[in-house]
């Protein structure tokens, strides 16, 4: 299990993109299980690969760099999307959820890999569990960040397709709007919460860093830059919930927006900022 790296997973997602795309344009039986086949081993290596790491480092896989956070958090978008397939084979989920997966793996790459001296401590101080609560809540929000992104690009090419009386792939469906809709609603609802725990998390942990725990400066451009892709989430949630009954397509233009500015801040600050910082 030690010999399994980045590019065996990566390799793995790649290869059930393009199974997804032919299916999404052909639908066959074969197909669909040959995505399913490819992004299981791809996710079956992701699991070891994070076990191991998280074993040498005897930390959570969150706690140890930035590489293992994005791979976690690229983790958690494949489990949901090989549980939410196993349901209903139909949804051509894999066109929206894989290259957004292959986008955190190949970000991974770019970041961190070494455990921080600070990670390395953590264990001994009385911050582990606040660590614990700021990472973890900032992986599930931004999971649900993603989902409200995928729902809306889902959303609008089903109004489009709609609209133009265009067909699907024999064998494939979206759901209808009405349920794209109050879904995306009840993800941006939930999510934008859990990011806000993990934001409030990190000033604590910012507060009262003390010398040998963890270390979250708020000068730092990767803490500057979520803090404003929070506030641009935040702000449309604050929309979200204040106007009554919004068009159900600009919401989604606006999600699409707002959750792909975060998503390309976050991740895209890491990347530019490279092995130079931490998250820790």
């Amino acid at each position: 299990m030690e010999k399994i790296s980045v590019f065996c997973i990566l390799s793995s997602y790649l290869l059930a993109s393009v199974f997804a795309l032919i299916r999404a344009r052909r639908a066959k039986p074969w197909n669909s299980v040959l995505t399913l086949v490819a992004a299981g081993a791809g996710f079956f290596a992701h699991t070891m690969y994070l076990l191991v790491r998280s074993r040498d480092a005897e930390l959570p896989p969150l706690l140890t760099s930035n590489h293992d956070w994005l791979l976690v958090l690229a983790w958690v978008a494949m489990f949901l999307y090989l549980f939410l397939t196993m349901l209903d084979r139909r949804l051509p989920l894999g066109i929206f959820v894989l290259p957004v997966v292959l986008v955190l793996v190949i970000a991974s790459r770019f970041v961190s890999v070494e455990v921080s001296l600070s990670a390395a401590k953590l264990r001994e101080t009385a911050q582990f569990g606040w660590v614990m609560l700021h990472t973890g809540f900032l992986v599930f929000g931004i999971v649900g960040v993603i989902g409200s992104l995928i729902l809306s690009l889902m959303y609008l090419l089903q109004h489009r397709r709609l609209k133009h009386g265009q067909g699907m792939a024999e064998g494939t469906r979206l759901p209808s709007l009405a349920k794209l809709e109050r879904w995306n609603w009840w993800s941006v609802v939930i999510s934008v919460p859990t990011l806000t725990l993990g934001m409030a998390a990190g000033v604590f942990l910012g507060l009262n860093s003390k010398e040998g725990g963890a270390s979250l400066p708020f000068s730092d451009p990767l803490v500057i830059g979520s803090a404003t892709g929070w506030l641009v989430m935040v702000c449309f949630f604050g929309w979200l919930i204040a106007t009554r009954r919004p068009a159900a397509k600009q919401v989604a233009l606006l999600t699409v927006w707002a959750c792909g500015f975060l998503l390309i801040t976050v991740v895209g600050l890491q990347v530019l900022l490279g092995t130079g910082h931490k998250m820790l």
